[in-house]
């Protein structure tokens, strides 16, 4: 997942940038961070912002570009990151979009936190006279004042990349007035929305099914034996009754032959009996025709 977080001073990107790194293993990539990094590692793009930083000139869009460009190439950064800072104009959008182009990234999207410029100041004068009321000292840039020219500045240079990014479809719009973590349940249904953190989700979702699966797994295992000896026991009782029905068969077939003979016995002696009764009847008719 690659985001930009776009919103005036004040308007809490510092604290959802944050936040998104927890949930999401991602990292936020600060220029001013990344510069100092680079200047400490002595890398060649470092050394150049060095020189130019020692003269206190601004430090290019091509050197900040390459710098970047470093960064994201570490293996921290590969699940994904969160610019701070960059791009804060047009021309530094353009360069970024090239960039990504050429190591065949994508921006994500990019989330512009839109907030009420009175009410931010109203909430400053209010936390500096609480501050001043109780004897703390007040940081020369958290004041309305610089807080106005900070304001100022972000319409003049930064606010056209709302224009930018909306034409490429890029950009979304959150209430930054909204409590925190409102705002922070925005920001994920946009990003579920737009498919940034589809994967991420889904591999959770594997993740929570994996434990599930093996254990099913498991069960249908234990359940194998059980089967097993349930269909031995069957097969064994399925012989018995067939050891049974084979002792029995015997027997069966000596009775059917003891009675098909009895049978046929039966009927013989009938015969012969039928025969000698006829011999004796004929025999008695002959003597009495006999005596006449």
């Amino acid at each position: 997942m690659r985001i930009i977080l776009l919103g005036p001073p004040g308007s809490g990107k510092g604290t959802q940038a944050q936040l998104l790194v927890q949930r999401h293993g991602i990292v936020q990539l600060s220029t001013g961070e990344m510069l100092r990094a680079a200047v400490a590692a002595g890398t060649p793009v470092g050394l150049k912002a060095k020189e130019i930083m020692a003269s206190g000139a601004l430090v290019p869009d091509e050197i900040v570009v390459g710098i970047i460009s470093d960064r994201i190439d570490q293996p921290d950064a590969q699940n994904g990151f969160i610019l701070d800072g960059f791009p804060r104009t047009v021309p530094q959008a353009e360069a970024l979009d090239e960039l990504l182009k050429n190591k065949r990234l994508k921006l994500d999207a990019v989330i512009e936190l839109r907030v009420n410029e009175s009410a931010l100041l109203s909430r400053v004068e209010t936390r500096v006279a609480q501050m001043r009321e109780r004897g703390e000292e007040v940081r020369l840039d958290d004041t309305p004042e610089v807080l106005t020219k900070r304001l100022a500045n972000y319409r003049s240079q930064t606010e056209p990349l709302i224009h930018y990014y909306s034409e490429r479809r890029k950009l979304s719009t959150i209430d930054g007035m909204m409590a925190i973590d409102e705002v922070t349940r925005a920001i994920d249904r946009q990003l579920q929305a737009l498919g940034a953190v589809e994967a991420k989700t889904q591999t959770k979702s594997a993740a929570k099914k994996a434990p599930a699966k093996k254990a099913k797994a498991a069960k249908k295992s234990a359940k194998r034996p059980a089967k097993a000896a349930k269909k031995t026991a069957k097969s064994a009782k399925t012989a018995k009754k067939a050891a049974k029905k084979a002792v029995k068969a015997p027997k069966r077939a000596a009775n059917k032959a003891v009675k098909k003979a009895a049978k046929k016995a039966a009927k013989k002696t009938a015969k012969k009996a039928v025969k000698k009764g006829a011999r004796k009847a004929a025999k008695k008719v002959t003597k009495k025709r006999a005596k006449r």
